[in-house]
């Protein structure tokens, strides 16, 4: 098993990277299919129209997460990754006045967006809660193509066929290119990273490098890795010197700038308690999610409803630990991804499958690892702290009021950021030695989640969702 630090990090948008980013990439291969001409029923002349059906929580979450703009500009050639804020309001107008998509390599595809991608409430699809079909029919109206895709956490996409195949074989790669060449280090359980670590002699950072280099070089590794720092530290940055009203209908006010002045404020005039510390975190933490839900550009870790657990504790690291150093983030991703990947191998970082468990629960124990090793910890306290990080997330449900990713969303990074800040500090008290083995604590998240009731799962049909204030 092995999955890339640039899989589970994945620089892209707000507000989710199951809802939003994938559904965004769904519809760019989807195209990509079309012109190349792989698929076509017989029969069928060009593809004239497009039509896109969203399924379980894609419907459900659906417009709290702007999976249906999402969807447009994704046909429209847009990438989570290269999306120009600039371009993107121009282009929504035309295609909404237009009704039509044009698009390099492609004759002109009518598309309506209000008719065109359609919430189907009522239905599920078989492989995956966020389930999507795209259809495509030429000018008399017969299909000319048909593809179903599954929206599985964190930005990966999958079709049906290569659900199926991963289901059969989990060894086997999510999505995207394969990654080139047998890795020296491949562990699929902590058990094993273990074990390999022992034997090695080196770090769960080092084995993880050395598996990255197989396909990378050296160089190109390391500016990538500091480019997804830098991008989480940016939106840091942004979060804490925006204010205003989140989107969306709920009137959420933006917090992140003036909690921050508050603390800068106590500073200077020496009125620090110990306990600040805490706020500092939950503050890095909230910028990120108020920029999530914004809309902004962040860096999934491992989804975008999690997306600032891993930032604030880097940033704390960095900003509040004694000899913190940029090598000690590098340390901290690489850890961090490889505790990640073994989570989302044996068990899901999806909160459609599994709850919010599976997202501030992940992030929590890779932020854990991450930091526990930064700060000198063995493979073994490494285990331990993101074990003691996911073992207190279990059960937590995915309820976000009006679908949107931002109550509880924003501050529960908050604690799991603190959770994970704390998980590590108990560790490296200890010597590694503990009693309940990470590899068994996922096994319990993935039981947990399979038995927790949809409604919980990021329908917003429980929970807090529904126990609004009346206003």
């Amino acid at each position: 098993m092995f999955l890339s630090i640039f899989e589970i990090f994945k620089i892209g948008i707000g507000p989710s990277s199951s809802h939003t980013m994938g559904p965004m990439t769904a519809a760019q291969r989807f195209l990509d299919t079309l012109r190349n001409g792989r698929s076509q029923w017989p029969g069928s002349g060009a593809p004239a129209s497009i039509k896109v059906i969203l399924y379980g929580s894609l419907a459900w979450t659906g417009k709290g997460h702007a999976t249906d703009r999402a969807v447009v500009l994704g046909l429209a050639g847009f990438s989570p990754e290269t999306i120009d804020p600039a371009e993107v309001e121009i282009l929504e107008k035309q295609i909404n006045r237009t009704k039509t998509l044009e698009l390099n390599g492609l004759p002109p595809l009518k598309f309506n967006p209000e008719q065109d991608v359609i919430f189907e409430f009522n239905e599920e699809l078989p492989g995956h809660a966020n389930g999507m079909v795209i259809e495509a029919f030429d000018a008399a109206e017969k299909l000319h193509f048909q593809e179903t895709y599954y929206s599985i956490g964190g930005g990966f996409v999958v079709t049906a066929l290569e659900l199926e195949r991963l289901k059969k074989n989990p060894e086997s790669e999510t999505d995207g290119p394969p990654i080139s060449g047998p890795k020296p280090y491949p562990f699929s359980s902590a058990q094993q990273m273990l074990e390999m670590g022992k034997a090695s002699k080196k770090t769960i950072a080092e084995m993880k490098r050395a598996n990255e280099l197989t396909a990378i070089t050296s160089k190109e590794f390391d500016a990538n890795v500091w480019q997804i720092w830098t991008v989480m530290d940016n939106c840091i940055q942004r979060g804490l010197n925006s204010e205003g009203i989140l989107p969306g209908g709920l009137n959420v006010k933006r917090r992140a700038a003036q909690i921050k002045k508050q603390l800068d404020d106590e500073h200077g005039n020496n009125m620090k308690m110990p306990h600040t510390v805490n706020d500092w975190v939950s503050v890095y933490a909230m910028a990120v999610n108020e920029e999530n839900a914004a809309g902004g550009q962040v860096v999934t870790a491992p989804t975008n409803g999690a997306a600032g657990v891993i930032p604030a504790t880097i940033k704390y690291y960095r900003t509040h630990c004694p000899g913190s150093s940029d090598e000690g983030i590098r340390t901290f991703l690489l850890t961090a991804s490889a505790v990640g990947g073994i989570i989302k191998h044996n068990a899901s970082i999806s909160g459609a499958e599994v709850g919010c468990q599976g997202e501030v629960g992940s992030a929590a124990a890779m932020a854990a690892a991450g930091l526990c090793a930064a700060l000198g910890g063995s493979n073994e306290q490494i285990e331990n702290a993101a074990e003691i990080a996911l073992e207190h997330h279990l059960g937590l449900t995915c309820d976000p009021a009006k679908g949107l990713v931002q109550v509880p969303c924003i501050e529960r990074n908050g604690l799991g950021a603190i959770k994970a800040v704390s998980a590590a500090s108990l560790a490296l008290r200890g010597d590694g030695d503990h009693f309940m083995p990470l590899d068994n604590c996922i096994k319990a998240m993935r039981q947990t989640g399979e038995e927790m009731n949809t409604k919980y799962k990021e329908t917003s049909l429980g929970g807090l969702a529904v126990n609004l204030p009346e206003c």
